[in-house]
């Protein structure tokens, strides 16, 4: 029996994947200790409160690039250019109409984010600047996204990995100039963001067009807004964005809860966070390699392909968890040390390494879950598992962060992730099942 993926066939696409994508979380690892060289910790609790504000904007419209992957994956496994076309078009519609909406009403969402998360004067001041800079790149960003998720769902993993490189190298080089050579504190790592989104995006335009695989016909043009497919395609993005929303709010209730227990809190949790966001996006590489794969055991009806792509994500997620474990255990402090030069923030931070080293193990198998479920474009259990698995959190949260302050707030998060994992896990055996009938069918056809 011929093995439908390799191990180096799946780390073919994982690592770049891996790589590109850990970039992403560096950036803001870069513009926190860029910052934390300033005297001031208000400056990294500006910078956090204003990443924070874009994640809200732009996480719940995630589904720009991992339902990309998943459509155009499944596209690419049937090999119809037409509906190859359609997968990039469709969402980069989406793209330009949000992106122009977040500029427009700039003022009403600034004012809103902080009086939800309400950090002190100064953190207000320095966050308002980022956030004022940084908003006129929200078109640019997402339409990237759909430019990113359509090459990786193509399979030219190459492609997005040198823009994302690309764009987050320039990005920690600008903000290093900006701030550290220019003085402009929080403004420098704002401009550095606006300046690689909108250099990358014009990069990656080109990629895309000189492939010559978008047709860009009156027939694909008015396909656009047919109703089965768009539905579709909206039912999936809808189901992402319920997903993305409870996350956020995570993430949101975190941030407001280190505000409400001091500047230090809330710095000390900006670096912890930063850390964390590394460790989830080394786990989304492998997750995104196993979308691709699973997308095109989707168009395909292959069910050798889908489990060898499960089983494959599975033992790297679970060796990638143990490694990370190992490493925030033997060198945390260190690491802590590279974000800020303020010896109290690192004291204080040090205090909480423990769920730092007990992430990794608690959430990699629902992010790794995750992946299939999104190739297999079956993301209403995505939905589901992570609503149960807020409510849980927001029970725990009010329990716990009265009893352990600022630990409290981390063992409930840690919870959130654990639970995530098993409540998704459930539903493997139905879309297994499914994969299988499929398989048998196509088999009996043909």
């Amino acid at each position: 029996m011929i093995t439908p993926i390799t191990q180096r066939q799946f780390l073919a696409v994982a690592v770049p994947v891996l790589l590109a994508g850990i970039s992403a979380p560096v950036i803001g690892a870069v513009d926190t200790a860029v910052v934390g060289t300033l005297p001031d910790p208000a400056f990294i609790g500006a910078v956090a409160v204003g990443s924070l504000i874009f994640n809200n904007l732009y996480w719940p419209l995630g589904f720009l690039r991992v339902g990309t992957i998943g459509f155009t994956a499944q596209a690419q496994g049937v090999n119809s250019q037409h509906e190859m076309t359609l997968a990039f078009l469709r969402p980069l519609a989406i793209a330009l109409f949000f992106g122009g909406l977040f500029v427009i009403a700039q003022h009403p969402i600034l004012q809103s984010a902080l009086f939800l998360i309400s950090p002190g004067e100064g953190v207000s001041k320095y966050a308002s600047s980022y956030f004022s800079i940084r908003i006129w790149g929200a078109p640019f960003a997402l339409m990237l996204s759909v430019i990113n998720g359509w090459l990786m769902g193509m399979g030219k993993i190459r492609y997005a990995f040198l823009l994302l490189m690309f764009m987050n190298g320039l990005n920690i080089a600008l903000s290093v100039f900006f701030v550290i050579g220019l003085g402009w504190n929080v403004a420098g790592t704002a401009t550095a963001a606006l300046f690689s989104e909108l250099c990358t995006f014009t990069i990656g335009a080109v990629i895309v067009f000189r492939m010559r695989q978008l047709v860009l016909s009156r027939k694909n043009m008015a396909a656009i807004l047919e109703t089965k497919p768009l539905l579709k395609m909206l039912k999936v993005n809808q189901d992402l964005f319920i997903r993305t929303i409870c996350l956020l709010s995570v993430f949101t209730i975190m941030t407001a809860k280190g505000a409400a227990l001091g500047e230090l809190t809330l710095a000390a949790n900006a670096i912890l966070l930063q850390l964390h966001f590394i460790m989830a996006y080394l786990f989304s590489g492998f997750a995104d390699a196993s979308s691709i794969f699973v997308g095109r055991a989707v168009g395909k009806k292959d069910p050798a392909l889908y489990r060898r792509a499960y089983s494959l994500t599975a033992w790297w997620g679970m060796g990638t968890a143990i490694a990370l474990a190992l490493g925030i255990g033997l060198a945390g402090n260190s690491l802590l040390a590279v974000f800020t030069s303020i010896r109290a923030v690192q004291e204080y931070a040090t205090h909480f390494l423990l769920w730092m080293i007990l992430y990794p193990i608690a959430s990699f198998w629902g992010l790794q879950l995750e992946g299939i479920f999104i190739g297999s474009t079956e993301v209403r259990q995505i939905r589901n598992a992570m609503l149960a698995s807020f409510l849980l959190y927001l029970g725990m949260l009010g329990v716990l962060t009265p009893l352990f302050g600022n630990h409290g707030v981390w063992a409930a998060y840690l919870l959130f992730n654990l639970s995530r994992s098993l409540f998704l896990w459930l539903y493997v055996p139905s879309l297994s099942r499914r994969m299988q009938e499929e398989g048998a069918a196509k088999g009996a056809a043909g």
